[in-house]
């Protein structure tokens, strides 16, 4: 089917194509991405965008001693392939498969584990200067787009590395932000003079010789630097790099394989850091994703013919929070709304039209988001900051310092919680109770229904202090019927079933949090058929938690179980166990959760069966225990 990738063996086969062969390469590797990421799902756009990048690196570069490090990690499709695990990309982010990001424990070219923006500077430059302290001569290089520049932590590291002198290649893939526009021929004559080993001596000459003459030759020579840097501040963009310390050189056409090759190849010969920036087009190759580039960046299954997705008819949650967050700016013209580069994820895509003046995308900066809606709330609006459960990690200390001390009225909407799927350890959203649980002054709520989060969100802007909203992706299980709370109290449980039991029946009491409510009372099912009743409750607070509901399930003598989707160190079961153990230590609590480990990638519904938090492990954990 494939001329040259049917062939491919490994990457030392790329050093020895001509450059017509690898353009017909690069043609294959676009249909066949298409191929299986319309199977499998998965990061499109941003893979068909490095095609030409990758084999360049793979022809330049010995991936054998080099060192690469994909920043963020969903663009090395490309790279999976050409290292080897081309056959297993109809297994791709399926449980077991092969991850859609780097992972080492995968491969010994995967050199760095990555899933998270803005990391791959700083862990070049760790790995360089290990390398100089070893004695060691292989390249390091981090590719980073232009979105997870946008993150403070890769300009922490580009201010390091200008400052150490230890030598590392960054290339920036510029594929949306378009920095620099200016890709003529003067940028390009420019760096081949700049690149050219000939000037630098001579410039190295020059500055002596000048340097020498007496009374004046320091200052032709600073004289002469000052001109030079203001000609390159009127032509070439880079004196922000250049000011830190790194060569910069660019704009490359991204997706010319001759001239990034050549670029590459002078850039292994100096001797300082170098930025080397690419301008790409995300989609490239296929129309549907070039279109919609958005849409193709994180995408399920799809008809590779006509681009088209299985479109369903359930209201996820996240579409939820976007259209109610809506309805409340309509007549809270406080009412802000923040997203760290996540706008269509969140559902705040109809907010940013409608509102635009009170609809802030950060970038990829969660740190920064947190400080800005503190900032904010200080000064009388109402900051809902929408946010991906794994991504609000990045920002702990801000959440901690900035807004809980300061009892700041902020909503922090976190999306995704619970466990997400494919994507694996990195995006699974299982630790956000437990961090948020033990910061004082924050109240943790979660809804176990799409309708209810619209409930909770009203409640939780008119609220002046703190509140974490956390809700799952995607939407209801079509084949349970649930009704919202429609009167919230702070720190107050809902009762959804009360069990049906005699003098001698065991009294069982199910606390489950948001999406684990479902499968409670598939379990409650389940549970009856087994002749065990089951009183069900919806511990829609987290934080607080109902002690006095918990105090009379523990008069009444229950055998207590608690279920969510996160770890159970430190989450709702936790909390429930350490007041309990206030007042007796007589009563049986059972929690489930997960363990205090890293979830793999697979289904939703298939990791919950593995980790028994579907209604046949809740209902077998159960029957054990009793």
């Amino acid at each position: 089917m494939y001329k040259i990738l049917d062939e491919y063996k490994d990457f030392t086969d790329i050093k020895n194509m001509d450059y017509d062969q690898l353009d017909v390469f690069a043609k294959e590797i676009r249909e066949f991405l298409v191929e299986k990421v319309s199977k499998t799902g998965g990061h499109l756009a941003s893979n068909l965008g490095v095609v030409e990048l990758t084999l360049s690196l793979l022809r330049v570069f010995n991936v054998s001693s080099d060192k690469l490090i994909w920043d963020v990690g969903h663009q090395a499709y490309v790279y999976k392939i050409l290292t080897g695990r081309k056959d297993k990309f109809d297994n791709l982010r399926k449980f077991g498969g092969i991850s859609g990001f780097p992972k080492r424990e995968e491969s010994i070219y995967d050199f760095f584990d990555t899933g998270h923006s803005s990391t791959s500077i700083s862990a070049a430059l760790g790995m360089a200067i290990a390398r100089d302290i070893n004695g060691e001569k292989n390249e390091v290089v981090s590719v980073i787009g232009d979105g997870a520049l946008t993150g403070g932590m890769a300009f922490e590291a580009l201010n390091d590395a200008g400052y150490r002198k230890t030598k590392i290649i960054i290339i920036l893939n510029d594929n949306q932000m378009s920095i620099a526009k200016n890709v003529g021929g003067m940028s390009k004559y420019l760096n081949k003079l700049r690149l050219d080993p000939k000037y630098t001596k001579f410039k190295e000459d020059v500055d002596f010789t000048l340097k020498k003459i007496p009374g004046v030759g320091k200052g032709m020579v600073n004289s002469m630097g000052k001109m030079k840097d203001a000609i390159k501040q009127l032509i070439v963009p880079s004196m922000l790099f250049e000011d830190m310390g790194i060569k910069y050189l660019g704009p490359i056409d991204g997706h010319n394989i001759k001239e990034l090759s050549e670029v590459l190849s002078m850039a292994k010969n100096i001797k300082d850091s170098v930025i080397i920036h690419i301008i790409t087009t995300k989609g490239k190759g296929y129309e549907f994703a070039e279109k919609n580039p958005n849409k193709f960046h994180g995408i399920g299954p799809f008809d590779s013919e006509n681009g088209k997705t299985l479109v369903s008819s359930i209201e996820t949650y996240s579409n939820a929070f976007g259209n109610e967050m809506i309805e409340i700016a309509k007549s809270n013209k406080n009412l802000v709304a923040i997203t760290a580069a996540m706008r269509d994820g969140t559902g705040l895509s109809k907010f940013s039209k409608m509102y635009p003046e009170r609809f802030f995308d950060v970038g990829i900066a969660e740190q920064h988001a947190v400080t800005l809606a503190a900032g904010m709330a200080c000064q009388g609006l109402k900051p809902v900051f929408a946010v991906y459960s794994t991504f609000l990690q990045r920002a702990y200390d801000q959440v901690l310092h900035d807004i809980s001390i300061q009892k700041l009225p902020i909503v922090l909407a976190i999306d995704r919680a619970g466990i997400v799927g494919e994507d694996g350890e990195t995006h699974q959203g299982i630790f956000d109770l437990s961090y948020l649980s033990h910061i004082p002054n924050m109240t943790i709520m979660s809804p176990k229904c799409v309708e209810e989060l619209k409930v909770m969100l009203r409640w939780a802007v008119e609220q002046n202090y703190p509140i974490a909203l956390r809700y799952p992706k995607g939407g209801n299980n079509a084949n349970v019927k649930i009704s919202p709370i429609r009167n919230i109290k702070l720190g107050k449980w809902e009762v959804i079933y009360e069990g049906d039991y005699n003098k001698q029946s065991k009294k069982v009491a199910i606390l489950s949090a948001g999406k684990m409510v479902e499968q409670s009372i598939f379990a409650k099912e389940k549970l009856s058929k087994a002749g065990i009743s089951c009183t069900l409750i919806n511990a829609c607070f987290i934080k607080p938690i109902d002690k006095e509901l918990l105090k009379k399930l523990v008069q009444e003598n229950y055998f207590i179980v608690t279920i969510e989707d996160n770890i159970i160190h430190g989450g709702l079961g936790s909390l429930v166990l350490e007041y309990i153990n206030t007042i007796t230590s007589d009563i049986r609590v059972l929690n489930l959760g997960y363990n205090n480990e890293f979830i793999p990638q697979g289904s939703v519904e298939q990791l919950y069966k593995i980790y028994k938090l579907d209604a046949d492990g809740i209902t077998e954990s159960i029957l054990n225990s009793l």
